[in-house]
């Protein structure tokens, strides 16, 4: 059994410290917690050691804390950070250098320039068994780890085929528990989205895909509008859909009207989080024009990377064969159950 501790207890942390408990090959021995807050005691109550920074013990009094992180983490086989943006950096060179310990970091890092956390970018539909051997792997963001599930099935299928790639991502502005955050009434626009760079960290990078970004107000999910451009002739709509049948964590939805109409559904069927932690293909507004498929789907933000998480953390503790670990996560996560759920309830209508 192999020792895994948290550190961070947010959207990301809480949700895959939760899911991954009850895997029987690890051990989660800990949680960490920077600042002081009701996701502390949230954290106690939901049965998880909470260790803080050393030098913030003074700032938790009222809270009843396990230890130390710096401490916690002798005894740690692999980390998983889930801290804020640009922190896991920070945690990487102040603490996980030199305590020679492996880490997974999320999407809010980076793996280039200065503030590098490593120099693979996962996605286990991509590059699953190049972690193998890798002390530090960065998981991709939601929007990142979405989009790598849409194109590899269609490189995989088509390769030289396709011309090009062209997304627009209308991302949402807020996660669901974020509650605290406001949602403001703007279209927000991103100047050089770091999206398509990260894509291409595992795609190639020469990838031909061309990545736009706005942000709109609301915490229902993100939507990608992908233009998907062939040499010749294109595929039929039906060879796109059935591309996707039996691709894990793909959903194919035909009458959800709204991405709310998908969350709503989770919540209905209880859901963990209500989280589907996939891709939903919305396809009928599937079309072709030309040369071009145009293809829509929503992206179960926060939910989606966490059991890239738990495929990661496989590969690089286990070095376990991808099909077996694909099974281990569905064990956890029920991705095939939910995604027969959600493919039944949002049928076509004949």
């Amino acid at each position: 059994m192999k020792n895994v501790f948290v550190n961070g207890y947010g959207s990301i942390g809480c949700r895959i410290a939760k899911f991954i408990k009850d895997d029987s090959d690890i051990k989660i021995i800990g949680v960490g917690k920077h600042s002081p807050g009701e996701k502390v005691q949230a954290a106690i109550d939901d049965g998880f050691s909470v260790y803080v920074p050393e030098n913030k013990n003074n700032d938790f009094k009222g809270y009843d804390i396990s230890g130390s992180i710096e401490s916690i983490l002798d005894d740690c086989d692999l980390v998983i950070d889930a801290s804020p943006e640009g922190k896991g950096f920070l945690n990487k060179k102040n603490i996980y250098e030199s305590k020679n310990i492996k880490a997974i970091f999320q999407g809010g890092e980076t793996i280039f320039n200065d503030n590098a956390v490593a120099d693979l970018l996962f996605n286990s539909r991509v590059n699953y068994a190049d972690a193998f051997d890798k002390k530090y792997v960065m998981q991709g963001s939601c929007n990142v780890t979405g989009m790598g599930r849409i194109l590899n099935p269609l490189r995989e299928k088509y390769a030289d085929e396709l011309s090009r790639f062209d997304v627009t991502l209308v991302r949402r502005s807020a996660d669901i528990e974020q509650t605290d955050k406001e949602v403001i009434d703007t279209i927000e626009m991103t100047q050089n989205p770091h999206h398509g760079t990260d894509v291409k960290a595992f795609f190639g990078k020469d990838a031909p895909l061309f990545v736009r970004a706005i942000k709109v107000p609301t915490r229902q999910m993100h939507l990608h509008i992908m233009d998907i451009r062939f040499k010749n002739n294109t595929p039929t709509l039906d060879e796109i859909h059935n591309l996707f049948t039996n691709e894990s964590g793909v959903a194919i939805l035909w009458t959800a009207k709204g991405t709310k109409d998908v969350r709503e559904f989770a919540k209905s069927t209880k859901f963990h989080f209500k989280d589907t932690n996939m891709i939903h293909v919305h396809a009928n507004m599937t079309n072709i024009i030309g040369d071009t498929v145009q293809l829509m789907y929503s992206d179960d933000q926060t939910g989606i990377v966490i059991p890239e998480n738990h495929m990661l953390l496989q590969a690089m503790l286990f070095q376990r064969e991808y099909t077996k670990a694909v099974k281990h996560t569905e064990e956890l996560f029920h991705m095939d159950e939910k995604k027969k759920l959600l493919e039944e309830y949002f049928a076509k209508k004949h």
